[in-house]
């Protein structure tokens, strides 16, 4: 191949699938070794990891390895700790018609897998998805953010460093390098961001009856019930909230709850805000910025759709905008027809539970669910009544960082789901196997 000339998605999808089918990638100690190496490129390079992370999103060196570096080492780790018990064929009972024969079922690694990564969290959401396709057997082609040059620089120079790059192929680029790389035949594409991309993705995925991974978003709601102790709420509210300036998939999109609780949880947010970014959080080292322009002026639009309580205010020449809320809106407003994926947190009134649960189930599945309550009835009738990826009391984004819960959305916020055992089932074939001797 001439240096000079980049490599064709065709040729790269031939290469690594020759890679694939000679066997290389199939051996445990491969998949080990596969593991091992990306854990030392993340604990070895971790200050230009953070700088890219910086560069882009204006991340802290504290952020950046809380959730996207330490954390993808944690899920090699966990991965690693598991992964023989994993990969065992489990045994299945024979009826008595086959007569003397034994079942078993065994995980087959698909082929060649692409992984394609949004730009909120670059690096973790590239890489943990990574893991189990390595972890499964398979050959990866890489597509990292363009929303997210520089951590998508890095990546592209450290990965073929450290993995077999016979086997893991890193693809840089925007909207025509992933239009050629959907175009060809993958075993499986697992693809996190919107959902009109998501459609494209799968519509491209249809031509060829590949299997996709679709790891959506939505609002996320967060129901605060009037027993809860606001003060912890709001805390625990805030930080999972105005992490990344908002810019998380599972961040809590509103809150839902009855008027006077709405309007004693007022100053508890201003408070848990400044205990977090002080009383200028521009300033703050802590707190994040908007990835771009247009995500800014997005944003902007939606700060007259309520009451201010705190924040409403930005400056497009540094992508900042401050941690708000806004109380008083209608259901009806901008705020409330998308996901906001950004530092703005409506809160929306409604009578009782019951009416809570009609709110979220009059609109499309999130992502998550987050309830603050000590009711165990309300618990209870929060799991079975409602519909979501995933369910959290008590405290916001937590389940995402369980390895053995698996990680996914329901209707348009998604489907399949990953993380620790979860992503080999993802990127494996459960293949049922039977032995019947010939004599």
């Amino acid at each position: 191949m001439n240096n000079d000339t980049p490599e064709q998605p065709a040729d790269i999808v031939a290469r690594l699938r020759a890679t694939f089918r000679s066997g290389r990638t199939k051996p445990a100690d491969w998949r080990t070794a596969q593991l091992r190496r990306l854990r030392e490129m993340l604990t070895e390079n971790g200050a230009d990891l953070a700088a890219g992370l910086n560069a882009d999103l204006g991340k802290s060196s504290t952020e950046a390895f809380r959730t996207e570096i330490d954390f993808t080492v944690r899920e090699i780790d966990h991965t690693l700790d598991h992964l023989d018990v994993w990969l065992r064929p489990e045994p299945a009972p024979v009826p008595a018609h086959i007569g003397e024969a034994t079942a078993w079922t065994q995980y087959d690694a698909l082929g060649v897998v692409l992984v394609i990564a949004p730009w909120n969290y670059p690096l973790q959401l590239l890489l943990t998805p990574m893991i189990g396709a390595l972890a499964a057997g398979n050959a990866v082609v890489a597509k990292p953010s363009e929303m997210a040059p520089a951590t998508s620089a890095v990546l592209t120079r450290l990965l073929p460093q450290y993995l077999d790059t016979d086997a893991v192929a890193v693809v840089e680029g925007g909207i025509p390098e992933t239009t050629a790389l959907l175009a060809e035949r993958f075993d499986h594409i697992f693809y996190t961001g919107n959902g009109a991309v998501g459609r494209i993705v799968m519509t491209a995925a249809a031509q060829h009856l590949t299997p996709v991974t679709l790891e959506l978003g939505g609002k996320s709601p967060v129901f605060i019930d009037r027993d809860a102790d606001l003060r912890t709420v709001a805390a625990r509210l805030a930080r999972g909230k105005f992490l990344n300036a908002g810019q998380t998939c599972v961040a809590p999109d509103y809150v839902l709850t009855d008027p006077q609780t709405a309007r004693a949880l007022e100053p508890a947010l201003v408070e848990a805000i400044e205990a977090l970014y002080g009383s200028e959080p521009a300033a703050s080292p802590e707190y994040g910025r908007i990835v771009n322009e247009r995500h800014f002026d997005r944003l902007s639009a939606l700060l007259d759709s309520g009451r201010v309580v705190v924040g409403g205010t930005g400056e497009r020449s540094t992508k900042y905008i401050a941690p708000t809320v806004l109380a008083d809106v209608d259901p009806k407003a901008p705020v409330m027809q998308e996901e906001i994926f950004g530092p703005v947190l409506p809160i929306v009134t409604v009578p009782d539970l019951g009416g809570a649960i009609d709110f979220i189930n009059d609109r499309d599945k999130p992502l998550a669910l987050y309830a603050f309550t000590e009711s165990e009835t309300t618990r209870q009738r929060l799991a079975s009544e409602t519909s979501s990826g995933g369910l959290g009391f008590g405290l916001p984004l937590a389940h995402l960082t369980v390895s053995d819960l698996p990680f996914g959305g329901v209707g348009e916020s998604g489907m399949g789901n990953y993380h620790g055992r979860y992503s080999i089932e993802t990127f494996s074939h459960r293949k049922a196997v039977l032995d019947k001797p010939l004599s």
